[in-house]
């Protein structure tokens, strides 16, 4: 059977390397290459007879003896397949022959005679896995071939596949090409089958253009029973060529790739070798045994004798057809990426002998007539030690070179088959990977570009994606790809699809309602802008106007019977001190500051405390009235006055140790509070010790509390104007708004805590106005006749 047409290529390019370098007189001006092919097989002894018959005499099995002058072998170009290529490793590596072929470090042999002239697939892996990101396939089928290139394929793109969260939904191993069909034909069937049914849409092939063609027969089957394509996205390696197909005849297998994406080598256009196609003639050229028969394939005709006729269906082949009119699946006039690696085997050999030749070194010894090598073994020639250090540029421009790891770049194609409704068929280019970019940037594709068998991006995912403002959860028993979508929590958002997680945001930002993204919070105080503000400081304002008004009242007044009652001066302090009160409010509105914060609770607390000293010792002042009734009596001046002043003065200061010692171990200061209310940062002052606050306030209410019981207890005292009964009233509602404050004020937050406070001074301010003086302001300003020391005596007699 003729070779394959993709595999003539091979032939061409080599013979075509030979040809280049008989004709260069600067590489190699005194030595004439040829070179000798033999086919590869599938059994399993064939690589071992031809790695015998390369090294024997021609015609004789006798290894490691020649005596063919003219055929020295200098290097090995092959084999294709890995496989084959370690089998022959284990015989010419022991004789010290030079291979060059395709193979794998991972292969489980390291032959100090291999180099390897395929590229290392693993940026084609690589760029697998980021075509599948892109389109976000995350449940895809492997097929490979059963052996050990299969293997490794499985080996090294799985680990890739779980490290980017894709999963494999299927694995099937596709058995190579073998002479033994029938045993396989249930078993390609039964895979074909599997693949269809799975629901993977994306499947990739890991095979060469021999096998995946028997896949060919149950997939065409199938499509026949099914009515319609198979649906499958056919994601191809570089290790398939569409060029591979017999002939024309096998064009219709194409329209099942209609749609596929599939890695090319990229390769640079060789020069002259489009030139040598165009030369081939098969009546000119009969030492060239394969291009008869390939020339038959090729071009669906057939060379007839004369006495022979054409059939029906064939056509006789005039030797006028012209490779360059061939469809490129049939044959292509540049270079593919097997025959680019042939080519440049070649060339490396060649450099390698020149660097023998012609080092510094010992020298090669020629024949006279500088035509031949003379008959040197093996290692002699030191081409096995000049190809790990040749380096040079190809014809193409490219820099060829060994390496030890087998690390040399290749850059690929990606490209898309379209199967026309006319029968024709075309590749296009719709991305790349390119090995010298810069990271990130070695993979391209534009997917508008791509023609789908399904005219739309596939959906090769075990479940849907998950939007933005969730999560994925994997469920115990299945694989991680077929997740659920949950919610993210609160204070977390996600703003990718299929987030593994959420991610919490920054403290001044929090999640929108989506949980999408995060937007920053507006910061939360009570400001003069807030309608709550205005109106505690319009409050606020009139407090202080009502009391100042109070207070000139009382001091046009001072010389009248109900001012001078119950000490006039304590009177004034009261009044004052309510006046302060009522400016403390003023401390709490606005954006807290370092120093609004430490006046803002020791204003407050030692003015209140003020005041109500100042109540307390006017509820003493009408006791102490009554305890000493004799007029005149110098005890009870005394009594008036030092107890008096000693109250409004001991009272507040004890409050101003408890500040100065709340200022000097841990004093209030300005905070931002990020967590207490979603979507908002409370701008507040934070207390410090909270102990200490609630001992300022409870020594306040202590006070309040003695004040009340002693004006409690004094309130039906005889006096004209007595004042008890109205303080009794006043620390009543003081009281209650500073015992409700308590609650209140813990379960607020933000500028509502503010306010709270500020209507609690507020409240508390205008109690012990309204209650103390507004009845006295009654008789003042509408009840003058009542403010006389005649009602006054008048109401003394009538109570004794």
């Amino acid at each position: 059977m003729p070779p394959l047409p993709k595999n003539y290529q091979y032939i061409l390019a080599l013979g075509f390397a030979i040809q280049e370098l008989n004709k260069d007189l600067v590489l190699l001006p005194n030595a004439t290459l040829g070179f000798r092919i033999y086919q590869e097989s599938s059994f399993a002894n064939k690589p071992t007879e031809t790695s015998l018959a390369l090294i024997s005499t021609r015609r004789q099995m006798v290894p490691n003896y020649n005596c063919d002058k003219q055929d020295k072998l200098l290097s090995i170009i092959g084999s294709l397949d890995s496989k084959t290529s370690r089998q022959m490793a284990s015989i010419l590596s022991a004789f010290k022959f030079p291979q060059l072929g395709y193979g794998s470090p991972k292969l489980g042999f390291a032959s100090p005679s291999f180099y390897r002239i395929d590229p290392n697939e693993i940026l084609q892996f690589r760029g697998l896995v980021s075509l599948f990101l892109h389109f976000r396939w995350n449940w895809v089928g492997l097929i490979a071939l059963e052996d050990d290139t299969g293997e490794i394929f499985i080996q090294t793109l799985a680990p890739l596949l779980a490290q980017n969260d894709i999963c494999v939904a299927f694995t099937e191993k596709a058995v190579p090409e073998t002479h033994v069909l029938l045993p396989h034909l249930k078993q390609w069937a039964k895979q074909v089958s599997k693949v269809y049914k799975s629901e993977a849409q994306t499947v990739v092939f890991f095979v060469d253009a021999n096998s995946i063609r028997y896949l060919m027969a149950p997939i065409t089957q199938l499509v026949k029973n099914k009515g319609t394509s198979v649906g499958k996205v056919w994601i191809l390696t570089s290790r398939w060529d569409f060029a591979a197909a017999r002939s024309a005849r096998t064009f219709k297998y194409l329209k099942h790739f209609h749609g596929s994406v599939f890695f090319k080598i990229r390769t640079r256009k060789v020069p002259g070798f489009d030139k040598f196609l165009s030369a081939l003639d098969p009546y000119r050229s009969p030492e060239d045994v394969f291009l008869r028969g390939w020339w038959e394939v090729a071009f669906d005709c057939k060379f007839l004798k004369p006495d022979q006729n054409v059939s029906k269906n064939q056509r006789n082949c005039t030797g006028q057809e012209k490779p360059e009119d061939l469809p490129t699946f049939v044959f292509s006039t540049e270079m593919t990426g097997y025959s680019y690696s042939i080519y440049n085997a070649v060339y490396s050999t060649a450099h390698a002998l020149h660097d023998a030749m012609y080092s510094t070194g010992p020298k090669l010894a020629m024949v006279p007539d500088g035509k031949r090598l003379l008959n040197l073994q093996p290692w002699q020639f030191q081409i096995l030690a000049s190809l790990s250090k040749i380096r040079f540029n190809n014809t193409a421009g490219d820099e060829i070179y060994f390496t030890e790891h087998d690390k040399r770049p290749a850059a690929y194609d990606i490209l898309n088959g379209v199967f026309f409704p006319n029968g024709s068929w075309a590749e296009v280019k719709v991305g790349g990977l390119d090995p010298r970019a810069a990271p990130g940037e070695d993979f391209s594709i534009n997917p508008d570009a791509i023609v789908w068998v399904t005219q739309k991006t596939p959906f090769s995912r075990c479940v849907e994606s998950c939007p933005p403002g969730q999560s994925r959860k994997v469920l115990e028993g299945r694989p991680a790809c077929c997740y659920e979508c949950v919610s993210c929590p609160e204070g977390t958002f996600s703003n990718q699809t299929d987030a593994v997680h959420c991610t919490k945001c920054p403290e001044d930002q929090y999640p929108n309602k989506k949980q999408e993204q995060c937007i920053s919070k507006k910061t939360n105080f009570l400001s003069y802008q807030d309608i709550l503000g205005m109106v505690s400081a319009s409050l606020a304002l009139l407090l202080f106007l009502t009391t100042s008004l109070v207070l000139a009242i009382f001091i046009q007044q001072r010389d009248t019977p109900i001012v001078k009652a119950n000490n006039r001066d304590l009177t004034y302090v009261l009044l004052a001190s309510l006046q302060l009160c009522s400016l403390c409010p003023f401390l709490f509105i606005g954006r807290p500051k370092k120093t609004i914060c430490l006046l803002r609770q020791m204003a407050f607390g030692t003015v209140f405390s003020v005041a109500v000293s100042s109540v307390l010792a006017k509820t003493v002042t009408v006791v102490l009235a009554f305890v000493v009734t004799q007029p005149g009596n110098v005890a009870r001046k005394v009594l008036w006055r030092r107890t008096a002043n000693s109250i409004v003065v001991a009272c507040p200061f004890i409050q101003a140790v408890i500040c100065a010692v709340w200022l000097a171990t841990s004093p209030p200061f300005p905070n931002l509070d990020f967590q207490s209310t979603p979507g908002e940062i409370i701008a507040e002052c934070n207390e410090g010790s909270a102990a200490m606050f609630y001992a300022v306030l409870s020594y306040l209410g202590f006070l309040a509390l003695v004040s009340f019981l002693v004006a409690f207890f004094a309130r039906k005292l005889p006096d004209s104007f007595n004042e008890a009964k109205f303080i009794t009233f006043s620390m009543l509602v003081f009281c209650s708004v500073w015992v409700s404050f308590v609650p209140t004020y813990l379960s607020t937050k933000g500028k509502f805590t503010v306010a709270v406070e500020i209507f609690s001074i507020l409240a508390s301010g205008a109690g012990l106005l309204g209650c103390v003086f507004f009845p006295k302001c009654y008789i003042i300003l509408l009840r003058p006749h009542l403010n006389s020391k005649d009602h006054l005596v008048r109401k003394k007699c009538k109570t004794i």
